[in-house]
C-alpha cells in the first residue's frame, strides 16, 4: 500500500521534520493495513518500531483491563501508539479495518535532532537559508545518519559533528593523509573515491578503496601517533573532515566502551570473544588462553567472519593497537570492549 503523505505530515512529531527529510523518513516506512479483529501489538512487544494509525479505529487494552478507543485523525490518534516500550498495551482493531504506518523510532529522532540546528547552522561556515540545509547537504547527511556508527552516536554528538566538519575540495591524485605525518583531522568521503596505499620497497601496496561515506585517518588520531598509510583521491570529490580534538570527542568517547581485566574475565565465562589483535609471534608468546588471533593489520579483511550477534573484546599490549581495532569494529556495528591499559594493566 501507498502511504498517504498528507496525513503523515500530521503526525506528531513527524510534523516538524523539514520536507526533505519528512519525505526520507516516508521512504523507509510500511504501510500495513489489519481487518476487524486483528491485534496490531501485544503488551510486552520491544520492537524498535514507532506505529501510527492512517485509518481506521483500534481499542488499546491494558493488563488491568482498562481500554482506550484510538481514531485516526484525533488528537491521540495523531500520536504514536503505545509508544512506551515494552508496550504496555494490547491494539486491536475495532473497526472494519484499519490502516498503520511502521518505520524506525531511532531514525525518526535522528532526523529530528538534526532539525533543530539554528538557522545560522552551517557547513564549513556557509550559512544554509533558513528553512534547512540544501538538498546536496540533505543527501549526504541522511546518508551518514544511516551508517552504523552515526546510528550509536547521542543526538546532540550527531548535531555537533555536522557543525564541526569542514569541507575540502579534492581532485583526483591529491594525496590526503601521507605516511609520517602527524595525525590532525579525521575524514569521510562526501563525493568521488580514495585509495588506502602502504609504501614498500617495489613501490606500493593497495590496502583499499574506499567512496562516498567511508571514513579514514582514525588510527593516527585514537593512538597519538604518526599516520601509517598513504590515502589519494582516485576522482575528484568532496571530504569533511573533523579536527582532532573534535573526533576524540565526538566520536572516538562514545564508539569505546573500555573494560578492566576482572570484567574482561567475567564475560569471556559469558561467552564473550576475545580477540588478540597483536602480530601472531606476540600472541604466541603470551596471549591470553582462549582468545583469537587478528592481527590489527588483517582485521578489516577478517570483519565478514565475525557473528555480530556475540560480544567481542579486543587487546593488545597498552590499549592503544586494540581502542583502534574496536573503534573500527563499533563503526561496523559490532558490541566491542576494550581491556583498558592492555595486558600491561594486568600484569604490573
Amino acid at each position: 500500500m501507498e502511504l498517504d503523505l498528507n496525513k503523515f505530515r500530521t503526525l506528531i512529531p513527524v510534523n516538524a521534520l523539514y520536507e526533505d527529510n519528512l519525505l526520507y523518513l516516508a521512504e523507509q516506512a510500511h504501510v500495513e493495513r489489519y481487518l476487524h479483529g486483528e491485534q496490531v501489538f501485544n503488551i510486552g512487544d520491544n520492537d524498535p518500531d514507532s506505529l501510527f494509525l492512517m485509518s481506521g479505529e483500534l481499542c488499546l487494552t491494558s493488563p488491568e483491563g482498562e481500554e482506550i478507543r484510538v481514531s485516526a485523525g484525533s488528537d491521540r490518534g495523531l500520536h504514536a501508539l503505545a509508544s512506551r516500550k515494552p508496550r504496555h498495551y494490547r491494539g486491536v482493531v475495532v473497526s472494519q479495518a484499519a490502516t498503520v504506518v511502521r518505520f524506525d523510532s531511532a531514525l525518526l529522532e535522528r532526523l529530528l535532532a538534526w532539525g533543530h540546528f539554528s538557522p545560522e547552522f552551517s557547513i564549513n561556515s556557509h550559512p544554509e537559508p533558513a528553512g534547512g540545509p540544501s538538498a546536496e547537504e540533505s543527501e549526504w547527511m541522511m546518508s551518514m545518519m544511516q551508517t552504523t556508527a552515526f546510528t550509536r552516536l547521542p543526538a546532540a554528538n550527531i548535531q555537533d559533528l555536522f557543525s564541526r566538519m569542514e569541507e575540502v575540495e579534492a581532485r583526483a591524485g591529491d594525496l590526503i593523509v601521507k605516511t609520517g605525518d602527524p595525525g590532525d583531522y579525521y575524514y569521510v568521503i562526501k563525493q568521488g573515491r580514495c585509495r588506502v596505499t602502504l609504501p614498500s620497497d617495489t613501490g606500493e601496496v593497495v590496502l583499499a578503496e574506499l567512496g562516498p561515506c567511508s571514513s579514514f585517518g582514525e588510527e593516527a588520531l585514537i593512538t597519538d601517533s604518526v599516520r601509517n598509510a598513504n590515502v589519494s583521491m582516485l576522482t575528484n570529490g568532496k571530504l569533511m573532515r573533523l579536527a582532532k580534538e573534535d573526533f576524540l570527542q565526538l566520536l572516538e568517547a562514545p564508539l569505546l566502551q573500555w573494560i578492566d581485566y576482572p570484567t574482561l574475565t567475567r564475560m569471556a565465562a559469558d561467552g564473550a570473544v576475545r580477540i588478540d589483535v597483536r602480530f601472531r609471534r606476540e600472541f604466541e608468546h603470551n596471549g591470553l588462553r582462549g582468545s583469537l588471533n587478528i592481527p590489527q593489520n588483517q582485521l578489516r579483511a577478517a570483519i565478514p567472519e565475525l557473528d555480530k550477534g556475540k560480544k567481542y573484546i579486543v587487546y593488545c599490549d597498552s590499549g592503544q593497537r586494540s581502542a583502534t581495532c574496536a573503534f573500527l569494529l563499533s563503526q561496523q556495528g559490532f558490541d566491542v570492549y576494550v581491556l583498558e591499559g592492555g595486558l600491561s594493566a594486568i600484569r604490573s
